[in-house]
């Protein structure tokens, strides 16, 4: 271990003693990597039924606890000392003293360096201090740590080393590990919210044939035994509609995602969303449920429906929420004049005086999203449903019975940025397939996120899809609003890096 440290360069004085350590106890036939321990009770469940026990009453009650965990502080006094077990559930002070242990048992276990999971058997007292103390009567090395933990104050204190080594970042920094908590119960109460509601999880295909459900550049593959190139899912939807047809009324999938675009502080490569689909429903059932579902999981994981969000407190309580039409947003927000974002030219002008590239044959639609995106998008600060966006950019989306040109479509923004998309879905099979030539033209024509054909979808809708309406929820980004994270780093355990230089 020594000489493979040493060509990669990471040998240093500490890791030299501790391995020097290790090999002392092997020399000693312990086993530095043993099995056998057999914990009977996590740290937790100590502090819930003595933390209000007195010195006295711990002294008499003569219950011995076998607990686990990684050691995380360290304080020797010659022949006692005091240090920290951590386990998944709480961290508690330990005592190990040299007359408690005998003269050789404590010799082996003053070896012990922090970091180290260790197997302590022993009851429970009270410091001079008050503090909860366990007293050491077993010890065992379980497992050795060969690289030293950050120093306590400081911790990782380089971001992308704490994205890197995420499983250092969990030790050492509580933050970190109560975002995925809250992460874990996130998921759960969607889980909940929707069977609750008469939705069945499914699962569909990762890998596909033919990329689609939004408008994005995916990742390619290739199948060596069919010789067929795939893609992976930048969406979930086309196969969760095909089950609408088969008879699933209601269908939900929390699904990772795959779409070949740029890192930033609100996007990854791969990312966790939830979709569903409804029979029987439309856009604004959907604007009413969702309200619904954000405000309960909000309760349920932070204990209340205003949650604090970069300094801003975002209201979403049930009847809080703003509705407001994709083109008057434009105006009413944006500061832009019909006049201008009606008239192709002007509205090309404005996206290009405001920095932005217009790609030639671009439509109308396109360059007035592009004046959303720069305008409107970073004001909507509180949740803010835009609806009725125009035809251009929502191909899979159903017409407005009373304005074609724009779709039944709505999309959620809150703290600056995009939440879900949510439509009432196209089930006219030849519409389906006029909107699927127009976005074959628009990819011929360089758009790399523009939809492919898909002839088996059109098929399925053949067959007769009913009326419904469907929805997409960024997880990452919902955890990110209730955690108070700035960026979706933070909230997935392991983000797509920069390979290590070195």
């Amino acid at each position: 271990m020594l000489e493979a440290l040493q060509a990669k360069d990471e040998l240093n004085p500490v890791i030299k003693t501790r391995v020097e350590k290790a090999c002392g106890l092997l020399d000693e036939n312990i086993h530095l990597y043993p099995n056998d321990f057999k914990r009977d009770t996590e740290i937790k469940e100590i502090w819930d039924r003595f933390d209000e026990v007195d010195g006295d009453a711990l002294e008499s009650c003569g219950e011995r606890f076998a607990i686990a965990g990684r050691v995380v502080s360290y304080r020797s006094f010659g022949k006692v000392t005091f240090f920290h077990v951590q386990d998944r559930s709480a961290r508690i002070q330990v005592y190990a003293a040299r007359d408690e242990l005998g003269e050789e048992a404590y010799k082996r276990f003053k070896k012990t360096d922090i970091g180290d999971i260790v197997g302590i058997v022993g009851g429970l007292f009270r410091t001079k201090t008050g503090e909860l103390t366990v007293k050491t009567c077993e010890f065992k090395l379980v497992t050795k740590s060969m690289r030293p933990l950050p120093e306590k104050y400081h911790g990782l204190k380089d971001v992308e080393t704490r994205y890197r080594q995420r499983y250092v970042d969990l030790i050492v920094t509580p933050r970190t590990k109560e975002i995925f908590k809250i992460r874990t119960g996130v998921v759960r109460e969607l889980r909940n919210f929707l069977d609750e509601k008469g939705f069945m999880e499914v699962e569909t295909p990762m890998m596909q044939a033919i990329p689609g459900g939004a408008t994005a550049k995916p990742f390619e593959t290739h199948h060596n035994a069919l010789d067929m190139k795939l893609y992976m899912r930048i969406a979930p939807e086309l196969y969760l509609k095909r089950l609408l047809v088969g008879g699933f009324e209601r269908v939900y999938e929390i699904n990772r995602n795959f779409r070949n675009e740029g890192i930033s502080t609100q996007h990854n490569p791969e990312f966790t969303m939830l979709e569903f689909y409804w029979a029987y429903a439309n856009f604004e059932d959907l604007m009413d449920l969702t309200e619904e579902m954000f405000s309960r999981i909000a309760v349920k994981v932070t204990g209340s429906s205003v949650v604090e969000y970069q300094g801003d407190k975002i209201d979403l309580s049930v009847g809080a929420w703003t509705r407001m039409p994709f083109h008057e947003s434009l105006e009413k927000i944006g500061g832009v004049s019909p006049e201008v974002y009606t008239d192709y030219e002007q509205c090309k002008a404005l996206v290009k005086e405001k920095g932005e590239k217009v790609v030639e044959g671009e439509k109308l639609g396109k360059l007035q999203a592009k004046l959303f995106d720069l305008l409107v998008e970073p004001k909507l600060v509180q949740p803010h449903f835009i609806y009725h966006y125009p035809t251009d950019i929502s191909p899979l989306s159903r017409r407005n019975e009373e304005n074609p040109d724009i779709t039944d479509r709505f999309e959620l923004f809150m703290t600056g940025r995009e939440m879900a998309n949510a439509f009432s879905e196209l089930n006219d099979p030849a519409d389906q397939r006029a909107r699927f030539e127009d976005q074959v033209a628009e990819k011929e024509a360089g758009d790399e996120e523009a939809h492919f054909m898909d002839e088996d979808y059109v098929r399925a809708l053949e067959y007769g899809m009913p009326p419904a309406a469907g929805q997409g929820v960024g997880i990452d980004r919902l955890v990110m609003l209730l955690t108070d994270s700035a960026s979706i780093r933070e909230v997935i355990l392991f983000p797509l890096l920069r390979p290590e230089v070195g």
